[in-house]
């Protein structure tokens, strides 16, 4: 898990400092957790998640079932404005309908 955390910190452009600052860390704690040498908690593991935008099953396990993708999706959709909302579906109803004639 420590190397998934790592990944996703590193996929993202994120820096130890600025993971450590939104998590209530300290950055040497990051660098161990990333390491191995610390383990993570089920509270520190939800913030992770959270701020990567990932589910915690991702990140414990290496994969994210259908289920929990679609929970990703609607928790982060369920954090955004009703503009920014409005936009999303329209780009979903574009998609739909350029499939279908293509």
């Amino acid at each position: 898990m420590n190397e998934r955390l790592k990944q996703a910190r590193k996929y993202l452009n994120l820096s130890q400092e600025f993971v450590a600052r939104q998590m209530n860390l300290s950055r040497p704690t990051i660098s161990a957790i990333e390491a191995g040498q610390r383990k993570v908690t089920a509270e520190e593991l939800a913030g992770f998640s959270k701020l990567y935008g990932v589910c915690i099953d991702e990140l414990v396990n290496g994969k994210a079932s259908e289920n929990s993708k679609t929970e990703m999706f609607a928790r982060a959709f369920s954090e955004l404005s009703e503009i920014d909302q409005k936009e999303i579906m329209n780009l979903i109803d574009f998609k739909r309908k350029y499939k279908e004639n293509f």
